[in-house]
């Protein structure tokens, strides 16, 4: 598989994003590493400007990319109504070509969405290729078996209850020009060998009390176990790979649900170019 990956950030989608996921732990998280191993970074799959947004606010040099063009629009008018100017794109991981080199890059709950494995193998030679010698890939990863109830489903008597029926109520929030958007999402199949998950979300648009608009999405989700990432990254071209748990800085257990790789390009002994 190539070519633009099979997301469902888009349309109302997209908006939900802009209008109401703003917040959340991470945002520290990936500031802290980007104190630590320096600037300028880049945020992929940057969406809305989650993180993004905020770090810009703070006066640090971020850019951001995602696969969306719809992202991309909605974050980049929530930068301007804050006067802010980021340098963004769009593009898919394993196409990443941006204009500057960085000494941290981060992505945080969009690695492995959409593509191929061949797809995430190539982004993760991407983010090394476009890493200054010395600088640190900081990606995040919901292991397989974070969501209990998901989980069940690798059992194949259990799979033939899929796809899940869609839920009779989505969540349902206000937007700041009054309307509504309400989501939903289920579980449509899942692939143990291949280790990948199809999920898929009906959003709708109320106005005035009524459904003006509804839109359908598919997402593919690639599922990988530790042990792969860090033997992915090491493929890519990573020196050294820390594998920490949960957005801490402790090392990742049998209990953790979410890793955190941290990944380093070697040093260079030739002339480093600096970043443009």
């Amino acid at each position: 598989m190539s070519g633009s990956p099979q997301t469902w950030h888009y349309g109302l989608v997209a908006r939900w994003w802009a209008e109401f996921n703003t917040d959340g732990p991470e945002i520290a998280y990936f500031r802290g590493m980007i104190d630590r191993f320096g600037e300028p970074a880049l945020d992929v799959a940057c969406g809305t400007g989650r993180l993004l947004i905020p770090y810009l606010r703070a006066g640090m040099d971020v850019d951001g990319c995602d696969v969306s063009a719809d992202m991309i629009r909605l974050c980049a008018e929530r930068a301007a109504g804050e006067g802010l100017k980021p340098r963004l794109f769009v593009q898919a991981m394993h196409e990443l070509d941006p204009p500057r080199r960085y000494r941290t890059i981060i992505v945080c709950g969009g690695f492995a969405l959409g593509g191929s494995r061949h797809d995430d193998e190539e982004a993760l030679r991407r983010f090394h290729q476009q890493l200054l010698p010395g600088g640190a890939l900081v990606l995040d990863h919901y292991l397989p078996y974070e969501d209990t109830d998901r989980w069940r489903y690798w059992i194949r008597e259990e799979r033939q209850e899929l796809p899940e029926p869609w839920p009779a109520e989505g969540m349902r929030k206000r937007a700041a020009n009054g309307e509504e958007i309400e989501l939903f999402t289920r579980l449509a199949a899942l692939d143990p060998i291949e280790q990948v998950a199809t999920r898929e979300i009906r959003a709708r648009l109320w106005r005035d009390g009524r459904i003006v608009e509804e839109e359908e999405h598919v997402l593919l989700e690639r599922l990988y176990f530790r042990n792969e990432l860090v033997a992915m990254l090491a493929s890519a071209g990573f020196q050294e790979v820390e594998v920490l748990g949960d957005y801490t800085e402790e090392a990742a257990t049998a209990d953790t649900g979410v890793v955190v790789c941290v990944a380093r390009k070697g040093t260079s002994r030739g002339p480093q170019p600096g970043a443009a």
